[in-house]
């Protein structure tokens, strides 16, 4: 007999933030402020405040904000 085991946790999204189309984010992931996801990207881990990330998996690929 098979069993699929599942979880829920809860998912964080910070203020001003831009997630584009077709996002997968996994549960448990917290997202800064002001930070862009990309299309299509697969969100596996915290991703910091203020920054772009991108790809599968996303990876953080500059700071924007002046910082």
């Amino acid at each position: 007999m098979y069993f699929c085991r599942t979880y829920a946790l809860p998912v964080k999204i910070g203020n001003g933030c831009w997630i584009d189309g077709g996002v997968i984010i996994l549960p448990g992931v917290n997202i800064g402020d002001g930070t862009v996801i990309g299309a299509g990207s697969v969100v596996t881990k915290d991703i910091p405040a203020n920054c772009v990330a991108v790809g599968n998996p996303c990876r953080v690929i500059r700071k924007i904000n002046g910082e």
